[in-house]
């Protein structure tokens, strides 16, 4: 079992940064991936960025790229997300999620079905 708690969401005014923080605790994963996700009211999980266990990058969403920036400790079994340059458009839910094993294709990645293990997320709202 692996259990993961997200943290540093807040309320911030658009071109702001927060730091997104997920602790993982249990079953340390030393393959796979970790991934974070966002759902805004209304719409379904969107994938943001992913990252293997011995810290690369995989992938990162399109209109997120050059904003946001996923990064691990693996010392802290920590998966960070750094996001700058907020807009009002990334008000959502944001959610940690671990695979324990690598995908074959680029896609899995991108699925929120794919993923094992949930946090409970972290609310991030930007006003304009």
């Amino acid at each position: 079992q692996v259990q993961l708690v997200e943290s540093g969401g807040g309320l911030v005014q658009a071109g702001d940064s927060l730091r997104l923080s997920c602790a993982a605790s249990g079953r340390a994963p030393e393959s796979g991936a970790t991934g974070w996700f966002r759902q805004a009211p209304g719409k379904e999980r969107e994938f943001v960025s992913t990252i293997n266990w011995s810290g690369i990058i995989l992938y990162t969403a399109d209109s997120m790229k050059g904003r946001f920036t996923i990064s691990r400790d693996r010392a802290e079994n920590t998966v960070y997300l750094q996001m700058n340059n907020l807009k009002p458009e990334d008000t959502a839910v944001y959610y940690c999620a671990a695979a324990l094993h690598s995908f074959a294709d680029k896609n899995s990645y991108f699925q929120p079905s794919r993923y094992e293990y949930w946090g409970r997320g972290t609310q991030v709202t930007v006003s304009s």
